[in-house]
Protein backbone atom coordinates (compact mmCIF):
# COMPACT_ATOMS: atom_id res chain seq x y z
CA UNK A 1 0.00 0.00 0.00
CA UNK A 2 2.73 2.31 0.99
CA UNK A 3 4.46 1.53 -2.27
CA UNK A 4 1.30 2.35 -4.32
CA UNK A 5 0.93 5.73 -2.59
CA UNK A 6 4.58 6.52 -3.15
CA UNK A 7 4.26 5.60 -6.85
CA UNK A 8 1.11 7.67 -7.22
CA UNK A 9 2.75 10.71 -5.52
CA UNK A 10 5.82 10.22 -7.69
CA UNK A 11 3.74 10.08 -10.92
CA UNK A 12 1.67 13.14 -9.96
CA UNK A 13 4.86 15.06 -9.18
CA UNK A 14 6.52 14.06 -12.47
CA UNK A 15 3.39 14.89 -14.49
CA UNK A 16 3.06 18.25 -12.72
CA UNK A 17 6.69 19.06 -13.44
CA UNK A 18 6.28 18.05 -17.08
CA UNK A 19 3.19 20.25 -17.43
CA UNK A 20 5.05 23.20 -15.86
CA UNK A 21 8.05 22.71 -18.12
CA UNK A 22 5.80 22.36 -21.20
CA UNK A 23 3.91 25.53 -20.21
CA UNK A 24 7.15 27.40 -19.67
CA UNK A 25 8.59 26.28 -23.01
CA UNK A 26 5.38 27.11 -24.85
CA UNK A 27 5.24 30.54 -23.21
CA UNK A 28 8.82 31.26 -24.22
CA UNK A 29 8.19 30.06 -27.75
CA UNK A 30 5.23 32.39 -28.40
CA UNK A 31 5.99 35.03 -31.02
CA UNK A 32 7.11 38.36 -29.66
CA UNK A 33 4.67 41.20 -30.18
CA UNK A 34 5.92 43.87 -32.52
CA UNK A 35 6.12 47.26 -30.81
CA UNK A 36 3.78 49.84 -32.21
CA UNK A 37 5.49 52.98 -33.41
CA UNK A 38 4.04 56.24 -32.21
CA UNK A 39 5.33 59.51 -33.47
CA UNK A 40 6.59 61.53 -30.54
CA UNK A 41 7.19 65.21 -30.90
CA UNK A 42 10.78 65.84 -29.98
CA UNK A 43 11.29 68.35 -27.19
CA UNK A 44 13.08 71.61 -27.85
CA UNK A 45 16.85 71.38 -27.56
CA UNK A 46 18.11 71.61 -23.99
CA UNK A 47 20.14 74.71 -24.85
CA UNK A 48 16.99 76.56 -25.93
CA UNK A 49 15.09 75.49 -22.79
CA UNK A 50 17.95 76.63 -20.58
CA UNK A 51 18.12 79.99 -22.32
CA UNK A 52 14.34 80.43 -21.99
CA UNK A 53 14.64 79.71 -18.26
CA UNK A 54 17.57 82.12 -17.98
CA UNK A 55 15.49 84.83 -19.67
CA UNK A 56 12.54 84.09 -17.40
CA UNK A 57 14.57 84.28 -14.18
CA UNK A 58 16.54 87.31 -15.30
CA UNK A 59 13.33 89.17 -16.17
CA UNK A 60 11.76 88.26 -12.83
CA UNK A 61 14.95 89.35 -11.09
CA UNK A 62 14.51 92.89 -12.44
CA UNK A 63 11.07 93.35 -10.83
CA UNK A 64 11.18 96.39 -8.57
CA UNK A 65 13.98 98.22 -10.40
CA UNK A 66 12.90 101.83 -11.03
CA UNK A 67 11.74 103.02 -14.42
CA UNK A 68 14.04 105.47 -16.14
CA UNK A 69 13.53 106.78 -19.66
CA UNK A 70 16.49 105.59 -21.73
CA UNK A 71 17.66 103.28 -18.92
CA UNK A 72 19.22 99.98 -19.87
CA UNK A 73 20.91 98.53 -16.76
CA UNK A 74 19.80 97.52 -13.28
CA UNK A 75 22.02 100.26 -11.83
CA UNK A 76 20.58 103.05 -13.97
CA UNK A 77 17.00 101.78 -14.13
CA UNK A 78 15.09 100.59 -17.19
CA UNK A 79 12.65 101.71 -19.79
CA UNK A 80 10.73 98.88 -21.47
CA UNK A 81 13.06 98.29 -24.42
CA UNK A 82 16.16 98.73 -22.24
CA UNK A 83 14.86 96.03 -19.90
CA UNK A 84 14.26 93.61 -22.78
CA UNK A 85 17.56 94.35 -24.48
CA UNK A 86 19.45 93.87 -21.19
CA UNK A 87 17.71 90.59 -20.26
CA UNK A 88 18.17 89.00 -23.70
CA UNK A 89 21.82 90.02 -23.99
CA UNK A 90 22.73 88.94 -20.44
CA UNK A 91 20.71 85.71 -20.42
CA UNK A 92 20.76 84.38 -23.97
CA UNK A 93 23.49 86.36 -25.72
CA UNK A 94 20.88 87.66 -28.17
CA UNK A 95 21.27 91.27 -29.27
CA UNK A 96 17.93 92.96 -29.85
CA UNK A 97 17.25 96.46 -31.21
CA UNK A 98 17.10 99.24 -28.63
CA UNK A 99 13.61 100.46 -29.55
CA UNK A 100 10.22 98.79 -29.39
CA UNK A 101 9.66 99.63 -33.07
CA UNK A 102 12.93 97.85 -33.89
CA UNK A 103 11.90 94.83 -31.81
CA UNK A 104 8.57 94.74 -33.62
CA UNK A 105 10.45 94.42 -36.92
CA UNK A 106 12.93 91.67 -35.91
CA UNK A 107 13.08 88.56 -38.06
CA UNK A 108 11.50 86.18 -35.56
CA UNK A 109 8.32 84.11 -35.70
CA UNK A 110 5.09 85.84 -34.70
CA UNK A 111 3.41 83.81 -31.96
CA UNK A 112 -0.33 83.49 -31.35
CA UNK A 113 -1.35 84.74 -27.93
CA UNK A 114 -2.58 81.30 -26.88
CA UNK A 115 0.81 79.75 -27.82
CA UNK A 116 3.04 82.09 -25.80
CA UNK A 117 6.05 80.61 -24.04
CA UNK A 118 8.34 82.05 -21.38
CA UNK A 119 10.80 84.40 -23.03
CA UNK A 120 8.54 85.56 -25.86
CA UNK A 121 8.27 89.29 -26.48
CA UNK A 122 4.80 90.82 -26.14
CA UNK A 123 4.37 94.07 -28.04
CA UNK A 124 1.73 96.75 -27.53
CA UNK A 125 0.48 99.95 -29.16
CA UNK A 126 -0.23 102.06 -26.09
CA UNK A 127 -0.37 105.39 -27.93
CA UNK A 128 -2.39 106.46 -30.94
CA UNK A 129 -2.97 103.96 -33.74
CA UNK A 130 -1.12 100.71 -34.26
CA UNK A 131 2.40 102.03 -33.75
CA UNK A 132 4.42 99.69 -31.46
CA UNK A 133 5.23 101.71 -28.35
CA UNK A 134 5.60 99.30 -25.43
CA UNK A 135 6.89 95.74 -24.90
CA UNK A 136 7.49 93.17 -22.21
CA UNK A 137 8.77 89.63 -21.68
CA UNK A 138 6.20 86.86 -21.28
CA UNK A 139 6.94 84.77 -18.17
CA UNK A 140 4.08 82.25 -18.21
CA UNK A 141 0.69 81.86 -16.58
CA UNK A 142 -0.66 84.78 -18.63
CA UNK A 143 1.82 87.25 -17.12
CA UNK A 144 4.60 89.44 -18.49
CA UNK A 145 7.38 91.56 -17.00
CA UNK A 146 7.81 95.12 -18.22
CA UNK A 147 8.99 98.59 -17.24
CA UNK A 148 5.69 100.48 -17.42
CA UNK A 149 6.19 104.22 -17.15
CA UNK A 150 7.71 107.21 -15.53
CA UNK A 151 7.55 107.06 -11.75
CA UNK A 152 6.96 103.30 -11.79
CA UNK A 153 9.16 100.25 -11.48
CA UNK A 154 9.64 97.00 -13.39
CA UNK A 155 6.65 94.82 -12.58
CA UNK A 156 4.51 91.89 -13.67
CA UNK A 157 1.07 92.32 -15.16
CA UNK A 158 -1.56 90.02 -16.62
CA UNK A 159 -2.06 90.06 -20.38
CA UNK A 160 -5.75 89.52 -19.71
CA UNK A 161 -6.14 92.98 -18.16
CA UNK A 162 -8.39 95.13 -20.32
CA UNK A 163 -5.74 97.79 -20.98
CA UNK A 164 -3.19 95.26 -22.26
CA UNK A 165 -5.78 93.39 -24.31
CA UNK A 166 -6.87 96.62 -25.97
CA UNK A 167 -3.24 97.60 -26.72
CA UNK A 168 -1.90 94.17 -27.73
CA UNK A 169 -0.25 94.06 -31.19
CA UNK A 170 1.58 90.74 -31.35
CA UNK A 171 4.25 88.51 -29.84
CA UNK A 172 7.60 87.42 -31.23
CA UNK A 173 9.90 84.52 -30.34
CA UNK A 174 13.52 85.75 -30.51
CA UNK A 175 14.79 82.40 -29.21
CA UNK A 176 13.88 80.95 -32.61
CA UNK A 177 17.05 82.68 -33.86
CA UNK A 178 19.00 79.90 -32.11
CA UNK A 179 17.72 77.49 -34.81
CA UNK A 180 19.31 79.51 -37.59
Amino acid sequence: MKNNNTNRIWRVTVYSLLLCVAGFITGCASPAQQPTMTKVQSPPPVDKLLKANDILFSALGQVGIPYRYGGSTPDSGFDCSGLIQYVYAASANIKLPRTVAGMYRIDAPVVDEDKLQAGDLVIFATGWGDRPSHAGIYVGEGRFVHAPSSGGAVRMDYLSEEYWQRSYLNAKRPLAALDQ
